[in-house]
């Protein structure tokens, strides 16, 4: 079936963040190319388009490959996650109104109630339209939370690397269970808490909190408080 490029770009940048694409696996465009009905000139315009947010590598004489995932690169894109969010949350604290406060309690609000259903219903590694659905309400969250920062280049750029850092996590964690819900429920429930009452210190800690799991292997670097 024909599909337009915004939603094949949209449907692979999905894909890729879940981890449907093995770390370093081959992008073919022929098969993408009958998979999704459109021209070849399309697939290659999306991922090149996806190459630049960090998704997709191109080696020369190999083709696009979905990005190759290390402990370093976990790490990396963990530290410099943490400290947009912070730097983000902390200016949409200053800045963001009654408005804000009542988006991000929705967006809180919708993850929550998946977070919980999940927490019930056991893995979700090997159930990739639940991952879509989750994956989908916390970004929303967490961009609902920077959303009132007043940069659109730290927002764009958070974006991106939220995306990369997704990618990272999921092909390396694998393990999305009960306890680990339990866990990130209770952080995001930190943070909102801390949003809400404009409480910044308490609010960069809940961020540090939430995402210092993600740091594998290797000693981080200083982190961001």
């Amino acid at each position: 079936m024909k599909t337009d490029s915004q939603a094949i770009y949209a449907d692979l940048k999905e894909k890729l963040m879940n981890a449907r694409f093995g770390p370093g696996e081959k992008l073919k465009p022929a098969a993408l190319q009958g998979e999704y009905g459109c021209s070849a000139n399309t697939v290659r315009d999306i991922l090149l388009r996806l190459t630049k947010v960090g998704l997709v590598e191109f080696e020369m004489q190999r083709g696009f490959r979905a990005q190759y995932t290390s402990p370093d690169k976990r790490n990396d894109v963990t530290r410099f996650r943490t400290m947009l969010e912070q730097e983000g949350a902390t200016l949409s604290m200053k800045l963001g109104g009654i408005s804000w406060e009542a988006d991000l309690s929705a967006a809180h609000h919708k993850l929550s109630h998946l977070e919980r259903e999940f927490e019930r219903s056991g893995d979700l590694a090997e159930q990739p339209e639940n991952m879509k659905l989750w994956t989908n309400a916390e970004w929303s969250f967490h961009d609902t939370l920077i959303s009132r920062c007043g940069s659109p280049m730290l927002r764009e750029t958070y974006e991106n690397v939220y995306g990369q850092f997704r990618q990272q996590m999921v092909a390396q964690e694998r393990d999305f269970g009960r306890s680990y819900f339990s866990a990130i429920i209770a952080e995001h429930q930190t943070i909102l808490d801390a949003a809400l009452s404009r409480n910044v210190e308490a609010c960069r800690q809940a961020i540090h909190d939430h995402l210092k799991r993600n740091y594998v292997d290797t000693k981080p670097l200083e982190e961001v408080v």
